[in-house]
């Protein structure tokens, strides 16, 4: 009987629902990159999303706390700063630490798979 430690080994809880939604995951990138901050079109322009939809997705992350809006104007027009806040880039921190997982343990699994077919080309059983 396997020990109970390997229970749940790839549920990966850490991949956030908020910030895994690839329009969102774009947007916390350009922020975490960008920490003063990017105005509505530069962020519009770099994730290639709609003003709509890019509104929307917004709106789930400002909810979420994870980042900051400020409207305020620049040379008399109108201007959105868009900022990731201190918790979100803390959330996106420990979102990445789990993707980095993912990516180790798929290639822990790659690497025994490639090292299965080269000793006699054994396949898994199928249950």
């Amino acid at each position: 009987m396997k020990a109970k430690a390997s229970e749940g080994r790839f549920a990966y809880e850490g991949l956030d629902r908020v910030i895994h939604e690839r329009a969102r995951l774009s947007v916390l990138t350009s922020l975490v990159t960008n920490p003063r901050g990017l105005t509505f079109g530069d962020l519009k322009q770099l994730c290639s999303l709609t003003d709509g939809n890019l509104s929307r997705h917004l709106q789930v992350l400002e909810k979420a706390k994870l980042v900051e809006i400020v409207k305020g104007h620049d040379r008399n027009r109108p201007q959105t700063v868009c900022r990731i806040t201190a918790s979100g880039r803390k959330r996106y921190l420990e979102y990445l630490s789990t993707l980095e997982q993912v990516v180790r343990d798929a290639a822990q699994g790659a690497k025994e798979e490639r090292r299965g077919s080269v000793m006699g080309g054994l396949e898994p059983s199928r249950a």
